[in-house]
This record gives structure tokens, sequence and C-alpha cells, in this order.
């Protein structure tokens, strides 16, 4: 099946699926397979965006525990995902297609201030956007950022993947042998149920702009592709 189900994509990639297995830093492998597969469905005229954490390098969470200003904490975390975006976008230029980095924190030198205007202009001129820097106000993750940028841009779905789990589970599988893997929840599932799918601002987000959720694993080649063309897999988050 190669005729897209979506015709304008979020695609959330944390931190951690860019480390591989080593768990820190980028993996060459990992981010040259992302920036396949999102070239894949680039060819299928599917507009694409993507939102990058920064888990890889530095979490935010972490330094506010280890006694850092949250507010200092989550800003070097948003420049984490800066050098993310910048190592995704130079894989899928080597590729032959084009990409653009738009920072919510302004640094011109190595990105394009975020403007909802020109972000939709270069998805039109079938550009891959990468969204840098989460919201650039801390205390939001880049859960947040991929919903809030979806309904900003309206995006047809927001495609989360994943790089220990295939779907969303009722408890950790990697702890609990008894989990069971969801096909299809509600929002308010998510949030009821408190599963760890996105925080709870980011599904709120998505629940009152309809926007769906699918949740896969990134580490299979191909599965953006088969999420995009609305394969079954993973699992798939709605309103209703």
């Amino acid at each position: 099946m190669n005729t897209p189900t979506y015709k304008r994509i979020v695609l959330k990639l944390s931190g951690e699926a860019l480390a591989g297995e080593q768990g820190f830093g980028l993996s060459p492998e990992i981010i040259k397979s992302v920036a396949i597969q999102v070239k894949e469905v680039l060819d299928l005229g599917v507009e694409v965006t993507v939102v990058v954490g920064g888990g890889n390098i530095w979490r935010g969470k972490v330094g506010s525990e280890m006694g850092m200003d949250r507010t200092t904490a989550d800003y070097m975390g948003m420049l984490a995902t800066v050098m993310n975006a910048l190592a995704l976008q130079d894989a899928i230029e080597k590729l032959g297609a084009e990409s653009r980095v738009m920072s919510s924190i302004d640094m011109r030198q190595v990105a394009e201030p975020y403007i909802r205007r020109k972000a939709i202009r270069h998805l039109e001129k079938k550009r891959v956007v990468i969204f840098a820097a989460g919201t650039g106000n801390p205390y939001f993750s880049t859960d947040t950022t991929a919903a809030l940028r979806a309904a900003e841009i309206e995006a047809d779905v927001i495609l989360m993947g994943k790089n220990n789990v295939d779907g969303v589970y009722s408890a950790d599988p990697m702890l609990d042998t008894t989990a069971v893997k969801y096909d299809q929840l509600t929002y308010l599932d998510v949030i009821s149920k408190g599963l760890q799918v996105m925080d709870a601002t980011a599904s709120t987000l998505c629940m009152d702009n309809d926007i769906p959720l699918v949740v896969f694993s990134i580490m299979e080649e191909g599965n953006i592709k088969k999420a995009v063309c609305g394969e079954t897999i993973g699992t798939v988050v709605g309103r209703n």
C-alpha cells in the first residue's frame, strides 16, 4: 500500500530514540534510518514536519532534580533539541531532500525563527520542517510542542516514534510481563488511566483539537511509511 492516508504529519521523536542502544548522544545509524524513512513518505507527496526531543543529551527534569533552577535546566534541554534537529537535517539533505530547522529560540546563525506562515510555506514547497527548541518556554515538554505545532499547522496526525516499545501498554512491558498492548484508545482513556503516552497538557491539547495520535516503534525500518499509509501498526489514540 503506497497511498497516504494523511497529507500533513507531525513526526514526534524522543531524544532517546535518536541515541539507539547506547542510550546517550546520537546514533549515526538511527539518524540515517529516520532520514531514509522521512524521505520515503516525502516522496509519496506527504508534507512532513518533525519535533525532536533532547533527552539523549540533556533532560531539564533531571537538572531540576539535581538542584538546578528549573527554568535554566529546561532552556538547556531546548538547546539539546536544536543539536538533534541539525543532525537530522544534515542526514535528510544528504538524501537529496530539502529541509529547514525552525527554532522557537532565536538563533539565526543555525536555524530559522519559528513563524507559522513560513513553516506552512516550506511544507507547500515540499521541504521537511524540523521544529526545535520546544515551545520556547520552560515547563513545557516536546510532547506539548508536537501537539501545539500540529494544531497550528493543521496537521492530520501526530506520529510518535518510540525506541523501546511498539505501542501503548497498560504498564511498562520491560518491567511487567503481564502488560497488555492497546490497539486503540481515546485521549480520555490515556488521561484517566495515567498511561505514559504523552503528558496531560499535550493529551488535552490533542483532544481539544481532534488530532489523532499513532504510537509505534521507530526501530523497524518502513514503519513511518506504514503509519502514513494507514496500515495497522502500533496504537491509535483518538478523541472518540
